[in-house]
């Protein structure tokens, strides 16, 4: 602060000047000790200055409710959203996530520096506070195909900016582990910055955190059960507790804290879809979640307030206390968590599930972040799958809300040497098409545990490297998807027999539309209906699952354009 502003703050907390804005007769959540206070909370120059007994310029009478600090999403890629960051504020504002740290890594492997840099325009001014973790791992992996590379000397510069606080999650462990010269050189540069280092160690060995903490990396959003926390916890590391669209860890995990060990534990989304956002909410769901499966409503909401803060260097968030932002809540109970009105540092953010009139100019979408969606001309034998072996073939198995998969050998539906799907054996096939710089790679492999009976369904969000992913029953089907997104510039799409059920294009990168929010929840409405047409289940999200197929560096098998790749072997296989 400036001198001036220190002078006002004493003052106001002085009593000697009304403070600007008093919350009167308030129930304030107290995270530090896990207690509940009366008293009157004072904020000038939107820091709060005092708790107590004090008198306001505007006065706010909360008598009956509770007051809680703003809550933090500790781990967030914006783009899952499918929105921008003026439109995802929109939508998460009135769910009391007041900061974000967020990780743009899906617009980075797509288009590089200058998608991070957009993430960062679209963000500046917003009533909600997004800070930025750089990008670690563009492409995720040495042989994957990204429309991006990113070294330490394309990342330093970014740095300058007041918002990016660190580096995001590591996940090319094998980087790590061999102390490659390209990550070695980012962990030193961030290091030399004195930022944070996020992990990704889904699936690994405990050996391994000894590893990842000897890096300097701090914290871990991959963990899915109880065990795997504890074990990140005695090696000091923070762990994020991550309930999303498909990975839904918390009920697993939230059993691992206890009052020794919460301040080590903070909550994240990761990957949220805009309607599951809409429909159930960001932090506020992790907090009612938690307290569901028996967690003390107050060490919930410290988790989601003043132990993100802390883990990631934000000093003044996280608490209803003098010296702090005044990023407030004020709900109705602490169970329920609903919360009836957001402040932004003192000021009316939203009320009743409606966010406040927002002044910001939206971003014009820089020319070079559309028409990202470079495919050659798709014949029907690219999309043939060869098998060579008259013996049980290696074929990935979804399972339903987790992002590891299982690798199983089974035999399937071969005919001249050629696999056709089955809907008996519930085995699909999967494309990966690549899409960045058309060069014509498609890897093909077979999927279970969709349950889709006919049609296909494709999309252009594929982690990380977001190349064009289809499952479908057919090949005529899985064509016309993959085409649906090149028209579309990336996307969603369902087709069956020859139609289109539904599509949604994402024009930016192909991951976000530059439509309104309301716009994109109609569009997802609609592929919902055309999930529901197409047969599917609606116990997992299908696109989420889907797009998650394309990650080689969470276990046990994924597809890459060259083909299914064992993560446990870190070898591509054969058919």
């Amino acid at each position: 602060m400036k001198k001036e502003e220190i002078r006002q703050s004493i003052e106001g907390s002085t009593k000697r000047k009304k403070a600007d804005t008093v919350f009167k007769n308030a129930q304030i959540v107290d995270v530090f000790n896990h207690d509940i206070l009366k008293g009157d909370v004072a904020v000038t120059n939107g820091t709060i200055v005092g708790i107590g007994n004090y008198d306001g310029m505007e006065e706010i009478d909360v008598s009956g409710k509770y007051l809680c600090p703003g809550l933090i999403d500790g781990h967030v890629h914006i783009e899952s959203s499918m929105v921008p960051p003026h439109e995802f504020a929109k939508v998460v504002l009135p769910h009391g996530v007041t900061t974000v740290i967020a990780d743009p890594h899906e617009i980075a492997n797509v288009s590089g520096v200058k998608g991070i840099q957009y993430m960062l325009d679209s963000s500046d001014g917003l009533l909600l506070d997004v800070y930025v973790m750089l990008p670690s791992s563009v492409p995720a992996t040495s042989f994957e195909h990204a429309g991006a590379r990113l070294e330490a000397d394309d990342l330093e510069p970014l740095f300058k900016h007041d918002r990016v606080i660190g580096l995001a999650e590591v996940m090319d462990y094998v980087a790590v582990q061999t102390a490659s010269e390209s990550m070695l050189n980012k962990l030193e540069m961030t290091s030399r910055h004195s930022r944070v280092i996020d992990g990704h160690m889904a699936g690994l060995p405990a050996d391994m955190i000894n590893v990842y903490r000897s890096a300097g990396i701090m914290t871990d959003h991959e963990v899915t059960n109880a065990e795997e926390a504890i074990e990140r916890v005695q090696r000091g590391m923070y762990v994020l507790i991550r309930q999303g669209s498909v990975a839904k860890d918390l009920p697993n995990v939230i059993g691992a804290v206890n009052v020794h060990n919460s301040r080590r534990f903070l909550f994240c989304t990761d990957d949220k879809h805009l309607d599951d956002l809409a429909a159930e909410g960001s932090i506020d769901h992790n907090i009612r979640l938690a307290v569901q499966h028996g967690a003390d409503p107050a060490a919930a909401i410290q988790m989601a307030t003043l132990n993100a803060a802390e883990c990631y260097g934000l000093k003044d968030k996280g608490a209803v206390a003098p010296g702090y932002e005044a990023d407030l809540l004020v709900v109705n109970n602490l169970n329920d968590f609903q919360i009836e009105q957001v402040y932004k540092a003192g000021k009316l953010a939203a009320r009743d599930g409606k966010v406040k009139a927002d002044e910001h100019q939206s971003l014009t979408t820089p020319a070079d972040l559309l028409n990202t969606v470079h495919l050659h001309e798709l014949q029907p034998s690219d999309l043939e799958l060869l098998i060579t072996k008259d013996q049980p073939v290696p074929i990935i198995e979804i399972i339903p809300n987790q992002l590891v998969t299982r690798k199983i050998y089974d035999q399937t539906n071969v005919s001249d040497g050629i696999f056709h799907p089955s809907t008996k054996l519930d085995h699909l096939k999967l494309i990966m098409a690549e899409r960045h710089k058309k060069t014509g790679l498609i890897g093909k492999g077979i999927v279970k545990g969709f349950q889709l009976k006919r049609g296909a369904i494709a999309t252009s969000i594929a982690h990380d490297s977001h190349n064009l992913i289809a499952a479908g029953t057919n090949d005529a089907d899985l064509l016309l998807a993959l085409q649906v997104l090149k028209s579309s510039a990336g996307g969603l799409a369902v087709v069956q027999d020859g139609n289109i059920l539904a599509q949604l294009p994402l024009s930016i990168s192909g991951l976000m539309s530059d439509k309104s929010y309301d716009e994109v929840l109609l569009g997802l409405h609609s592929i919902n209906e055309a999930l529901k047409k197409a047969g599917l289940p609606d116990t997992f999200n299908p696109f989420l699952t889907l797009s998650f197929l394309g990650l080689p560096v969470i276990p046990e098998l994924k597809i890459t354009c060259q083909g299914i790749f064992d993560v446990t072997s870190f070898a591509h296989l054969e058919y």
